[in-house]
């Protein structure tokens, strides 16, 4: 990913300002705030990304977008804009989540399901994390019908998955393999 180092550089700057500041949560929830909002506009992502628009007009679009935002998630709003490196925005907050999870003993983890978590099902989750992992985690829960049932468990490098899809995908291919099924 472009920028990746930079990014992980900047966040680091960031984290540490907020934690003197005593604001770290705020500016997490700032920064999630903007992977979602960048993730969810394409317009955004281009405007960000675009050397053709201005950075007055790049900073006027931010200010107004996260003005409720903490003065620090302000702040690198200012130093991506002055260092030319606003277009990496997006991958800043990643890494600013990242680093505040891992500190806090905290991790995110990922939850795909074919329908939303109720209290119920997030405790199951909560408890296969805490199996897998050996820690707790704060989920995030992606809405995929595709997976008709089940769950995909995404928590950074590891992954459980336990959909309905993957069940029969299985069942498929043993079918498909199985030379007395084949014959007839």
């Amino acid at each position: 990913m472009k920028g990746t180092r930079a990014a992980q550089r900047y966040a680091k700057a960031i984290i540490s300002l907020a934690r003197d500041k005593k604001v770290a949560e705020e500016v997490k929830n700032d920064m999630d705030s903007i992977v979602k909002t960048i993730g969810g506009s394409d317009d955004l992502k281009h405007l960000l990304s675009s050397p053709v628009v201005k950075n007055s007009m790049k900073k006027s679009a931010l200010k107004e977008i996260f003005k409720s935002s903490n003065a620090v998630t302000l702040g690198a709003f200012d130093i991506l804009l002055e260092n030319n490196r606003i277009n990496i925005l997006n991958a800043v907050a990643k890494e600013y989540l990242k680093m505040y999870y891992g500190t806090s003993g905290m991790q995110e983890a990922i939850v795909t399901t074919a329908v939303p978590l109720n209290k119920e099902l997030e405790e199951k989750i909560q408890n296969k994390i805490k199996e897998l992992t050996g820690a707790g985690a704060i989920i995030k829960n992606i809405i995929d019908d595709s997976i008709i049932g089940g769950f995909i468990l995404r928590v950074g490098d590891l992954q459980y998955d336990a959909s309905i899809a993957r069940n029969l995908n299985n069942l498929k291919r043993e079918f498909k393999d199985n030379t007395f099924v084949s014959k007839i």
